[in-house]
């Protein structure tokens, strides 16, 4: 990991620290859930950032990283369903508790096999909540204009959450090399992180 890609993770981090206090803020307003589901996968991302810079690279082979980093697109799916799409949250909470059971025992347990289905499942599900939500409830006046930017950052997440989860498996997702995913890792978080930002602000801002 090089120096660049340190100062960028720190800045990710920053970013992701300030969502975190925007989310504490409005929740102590309105004591919502969703801002809990959101928080918990900023929290996540802030942590996985520091990881990153202090021990680089290489922690992303560890199962238990794998699955605390599935953290990241759980929470902000399921905080997207508990806001914006209300009637599937049930269904879809358990779907995602499902997921991360099964991505944790065959992390954990080194059930490459079943690893190489849950992981790329799980994330891709999730990855078009993100994806896909924030656009659709823009689109219908549910959202503030500019909330489908948080949609943009699902593209991100899901796209660079695929690849590492080929990677890890022992298998290459497109043209992913692990060289090419380890070079543009640090800029995809920031920019995910920044779009992000730029959508759920938008959305505080108007409640």
């Amino acid at each position: 990991m090089t120096v660049l890609d340190r100062l960028i993770l720190l800045v990710t981090g920053l970013v992701a620290l300030y969502l975190l206090w925007r989310f504490a803020s409005r929740y102590r307003r309105t004591k919502k859930l969703y801002d809990i589901y959101y928080a918990m996968g900023f929290v996540v991302l802030l942590v996985s950032g520091l990881l990153l810079i202090f021990l680089g690279y290489g922690i992303l082979a560890s199962p238990y990283v794998l699955t605390v980093a599935s953290l990241i697109p759980l929470g902000i799916s399921l905080g997207l369903m508990n806001q914006y799409y209300p009637a599937q949250k049930k269904a879809y909470a358990w779907f995602a508790l499902v997921g991360f059971l099964a991505i944790a025992i065959t992390s954990i347990t080194g059930m490459a096999s079943l690893r190489k289905i849950a992981v790329p499942l799980f994330h891709g599900v999730a990855g078009l909540i993100i994806f896909i939500g924030p656009i659709k409830a823009s689109l219908d006046k549910k959202a503030p204009a500019g909330f489908w930017w948080v949609g943009i950052g699902g593209a991100l997440i899901g796209l660079g959450g695929i690849a590492l989860a080929f990677l890890t498996a022992g298998s290459q997702f497109l043209f992913f090399s692990q060289s090419f995913v380890m070079s543009i890792l640090a800029p995809l978080l920031l920019l995910m992180t920044l779009a992000f930002a730029w959508g759920f602000v938008k959305d505080i801002r108007a409640g």
